[in-house]
């Protein structure tokens, strides 16, 4: 494989990964929610994901005492439908089968979450293996544990604003130890404001953090082009400090998404540990992909290693980050 074509597919993947940052949070697996508000009475929350005008074939299948006491009602929503209705199952649930029908067929996952008055509540990963599960008193530690490591994992690699990130920093630090001294700053930063954000300890307005995250990304962008121009800013200086910095915004981007599903309450430290642990998973493996492919294109692309590697990376992530920044500011500036 010549160079001209290496550096022609580089810039295929690149520009790929940045376009597909107006995605980041949109791409979800389905997610049920059955809530107990009155003995036997349940308030369903069904979100399916949708691409384009399609909308994913799978449906929730409720135990058969389950009998729908409102009707379905249906709200599109960004990359997704969703479909709200009350139910009363005799008896409650537990002890009993839901199944997602048609999740075998897909690639997907699904998120089922069972909020109870008199047992805890539960949440459960289904994929297209294992579609059904028992609703039971209390969740085993293990299923707990692999619920929410597979949510970290998934969050991660979904997060093209958080990947983005770190392909930055990866870009702009030279060395092993430094890079190791960075992307430990950024953990240990990001899973500070995550813990204590799900805790309660912190409360913050999403929208904002959202939108400072594409700036952190628009930021170091910048750094890499000031750098490739003589001109090393603060990132080249002092990396930790910077990835400890943003790390820290990172961490509520982080928390936000974990509101979603919620903790069960009877395992917040369990379930909390293992949802980090799934992120820095993740994000190991992007950094391991990222390191492979850079020693591939160090003997290939001699001559015009770094515009290939770095420059043209850093315009191509930096144009989507200015966008980005500038929709976000505007959504809640606008709200």
């Amino acid at each position: 494989m010549n160079a001209s074509r290496v550096l022609s597919l580089l810039a295929a993947l690149v520009f790929w990964l940045a376009s597909t940052v107006t995605l980041a949070h949109e791409v979800r697996p389905g997610y049920l929610e059955l809530r107990e508000a009155a003995p036997d009475k349940f308030a369903v929350l069904w979100k399916v994901p949708v691409r384009g005008d399609r909308r994913f074939g799978i449906r929730p299948q409720l135990p058969e005492q389950c009998k729908e006491s409102t009707p379905v009602a249906t709200y599109p929503a960004a990359g997704a439908l969703i479909e709200r209705w009350t139910v009363a199952c005799e008896g409650g649930l537990s002890g009993h089968t839901i199944n997602i029908d048609g999740l075998q067929n897909t690639l997907t996952d699904v998120l089922v979450r069972v909020e109870r008055l008199d047992a805890p509540t539960l949440t459960v990963r289904l994929q297209p293996d294992s579609p059904s599960f028992v609703v039971s008193e209390r969740a085993a530690g293990w299923q707990i544990a692999n619920t929410y490591l597979w949510l970290g994992v998934e969050h991660i690699l979904l997060g093209i604003d958080h990947l983005l990130f770190v392909l930055a920093l990866l870009i702009i630090v030279k060395g092993w130890r430094r890079l190791v001294a960075t992307i430990t700053s950024f953990t240990l930063a990001h899973s500070i404001t995550l813990a204590a954000a799900t805790l309660g300890y912190v409360h913050v307005p999403q929208q904002p953090v959202e939108a400072m995250i594409a700036l952190s990304i628009l930021f170091l962008a910048t750094e890499i082009v000031h750098r490739w121009q003589g001109r090393p800013g603060l990132t080249q200086r002092w990396p930790w400090l910077v990835a400890f910095t943003f790390g820290l915004l990172h961490g509520f981007g982080f928390a936000g998404a974990l509101a979603e599903v919620g903790l069960p309450e009877d395992a917040i430290p369990l379930a909390l540990l293992f949802f980090n642990i799934g992120v820095e998973l993740g994000q190991l493996l992007f950094v391991g992909a990222f390191l492979l492919l850079s020693r591939a294109l160090a003997e290939l692309l001699t001559p015009q290693r770094q515009w290939a590697t770095e420059v043209l990376p850093a315009y191509l992530i930096g144009s989507v980050a200015a966008y980005w920044t500038l929709e976000r500011v505007t959504g809640f500036w606008t709200a």
